[in-house]
């Protein structure tokens, strides 16, 4: 176990602006993560992450909606599977959704490259874990 303290980033992407509020909001209020990034969709966030400009402020975790103009989730998930191997650091990704239909949620529990299917709202224990796994653990470690 390493027993210094990791700074943890995470960042959303959803384009509802009142989920991405409350997520900070209630992150905040509970004194999880310690940057929060935010994108309105998966290209937005593609776009964020293969640019060198951002190499040393990339997240952690992604959290990314499934549902979302541009490029939803699972187009989000298939270009990150092309870029994941370029990426300076291991990144988890949740996929997030309001929905409750399981073929959603077989579809991302089936992708190697998502840690988990969260339903909206988050339950925010299960935040709290996902944090602390990275802060005390490192970035190495499977979550989900």
């Amino acid at each position: 176990m390493n027993s210094e303290l990791q700074f943890v980033t995470a960042a959303i992407v959803d384009d509802d602006k009142i989920f991405t509020y409350g997520f900070r909001k209630l992150t905040g209020i509970k004194g999880l993560f310690d940057e929060i990034l935010d994108f309105c969709n998966g290209k937005e966030a593609i776009d964020y992450l293969t640019d060198p400009q951002n190499s040393t402020r990339l997240p952690d975790v992604l959290f990314v909606d499934i549902n979302m103009p541009i490029m939803d989730g699972w187009e989000f998930n298939d270009a990150f599977g092309e870029i994941k191997s370029l990426l300076p650091k291991p990144i988890a990704v949740y996929n997030i959704s309001s929905s409750i239909d399981i073929e959603d949620i077989n579809r991302a529990k089936k992708n190697p490259l998502i840690a988990d299917y969260l339903l909206k709202p988050l339950n925010e224990i299960y935040l709290a874990e996902i944090y602390h796994k990275l802060q005390y653990f490192g970035k190495d470690i499977k979550i989900g």
